[in-house]
């Protein structure tokens, strides 16, 4: 199931029991069935991103939390002023929800890539940065954001992806979940097809006699800090995985933390820092970016050796 999907079913059945949830859109359909049930709850404000996110905010005085939905490349960075003051500097409960994230919309090019917006948004105060690893987890971060009372960016991406879990476990804001104990090598994921990288890396490394754990770490901000400086204190590489930039995003977070504190080398995996121009699917242009297992194995091993 597409995560995006996913999110607005949540959505709807939040809107039916608090009548104050509010979802503003940018002409896009995916709320569609939100505005036939609950109009009195649902604004389009068309293809104007910067106009919903100062609506969003003004609407906190009646409304809350306003849900304001948009693509990711445009939800961001078209609005960023918008969204650094009349939302995370004013600490409003507005939840900015970005579809087509990273390179989800490839094949349109790089106008409508999504590559910043994890580091633009994880600097911004009060703002808590969330990154679904699939349909179900998005499903328990939309209930997880709407009950918490700041601001939050929610990435979602655009086709269907496996499901990364057998159980359906709590989810918590801010609390990596641990699909693989950590080992000699530590993969920190964040994002459907990382995750889905980071596991097949794992059983990979593993199947050659190497201990390898990974992480998914859904929350960008607030980072679980006290999971990344644990598979530090008991790997000898962490290596991150996202389908963002390879600077500011989870590498960056990650990097901070084990700076601060101490701890192995870390190995990001991201797109280069360059103008990302290539035009094509979204596996294609992770797979040229080097966000693929083969690499996640290989930068592990390097490390190793």
């Amino acid at each position: 199931m597409q995560s995006r999907d996913a999110y607005a079913m949540m959505l709807l059945a939040l809107g039916r029991e608090n009548p104050r949830l509010a979802c503003l859109a940018t002409d896009m359909d995916y709320e569609d069935h939100f505005a036939a049930e609950l109009p009195r709850q649902y604004v389009d404000l068309g293809i104007a991103e910067q106009n919903m996110i100062g609506v969003a905010a003004g609407m906190t005085v009646a409304a809350g939390p306003v849900f304001a939905n948009g693509m990711s490349p445009f939800a961001i960075a078209r609005a960023y002023e918008q969204i650094k003051i009349d939302v995370a500097g004013a600490n409003l409960p507005v939840k900015i929800v970005g579809t087509h994230a990273g390179l989800a919309s490839g094949h349109y090019g790089p106008t409508h890539h999504s590559l910043e917006d994890i580091g633009a948004t994880r600097m911004l105060p009060n703002m808590t940065v969330v990154v679904p690893g699939d349909a179900w987890e998005a499903v328990q971060a939309t209930v997880a954001v709407a009950n918490d009372p700041g601001p939050a960016y929610l990435r979602l991406g655009r086709l269907a992806t496996p499901t990364l879990y057998d159980e359906r476990t709590d989810f918590v804001l801010g609390k990596a979940r641990v699909l693989r104990e950590p080992g000699r090598v530590v993969f920190l994921a964040t994002g459907p097809y990382p995750n889905l990288v980071a596991a097949e890396a794992a059983r990979a490394l593993a199947s050659r006699g190497v201990s390898a754990g990974h992480l998914n770490m859904h929350t960008v901000k607030p980072l679980d800090r006290e999971a990344v400086l644990e598979a530090g204190a008991r790997a000898e590489v962490l290596v991150t995985i996202e389908d963002h930039r390879a600077v500011g995003g989870l590498g960056g977070a990650v990097c901070e933390v084990v700076a601060e504190a101490g701890g192995p080398p870390v190995r990001r995996i991201g797109v280069p820092d360059v103008h990302y121009d290539l035009v094509g699917g979204e596996q294609y242009l992770l797979d040229r970016a080097g966000i693929n297992t083969a690499n996640a194995i290989n930068q592990a091993l390097d490390v190793l050796a």
